[in-house]
């Protein structure tokens, strides 16, 4: 009779007594994970267990924190960008005034990154 492994195309290796699964990981991306992939990894791997584990046997988790990385920095541009425009926030500004472009593009962005964070990395 087939073990489960063999029955889903696994191989063993024989070493001395002992039968040892071939076992191959799958290739990983060369992608360096961001600040929003390393939150979002440590939320669903203390609040959904169940999931992050499912990921990660399935070898998927790199991938998954990859594009939450990715989609959380492209909506913080977009949100900053937009907040910017509505607040009038330009260059001219940032060369007549620095600390005030300065003061309001930090205020512009705590407030983004508070948007991306409850909407992406804390749901």
């Amino acid at each position: 009779m087939k073990s489960l492994f063999e029955q889903n195309g696994g191989t063993y290796s024989v070493v001395g007594d002992y039968l040892i699964p071939d076992l191959v990981l799958s290739p990983q991306n060369d992608y360096v994970l961001g600040r929003y992939g390393r939150l979002h990894k440590e939320y669903i791997k203390n609040h959904k267990i169940g999931f992050y584990t499912g990921l990660l046997i399935s070898g998927k988790l790199s991938d998954y924190l990859m594009e939450i990385d990715m989609q959380a920095k492209n909506m913080l541009e977009t949100i900053m960008i937009d907040l910017a425009k509505k607040q009038n926030i330009t260059e001219q500004l940032k060369s007549t005034d620095q600390f005030a472009w300065v003061g309001a593009m930090n205020n512009i962005k705590a407030c983004a990154e508070e948007i991306v964070l409850s909407e992406i990395i804390y749901e």
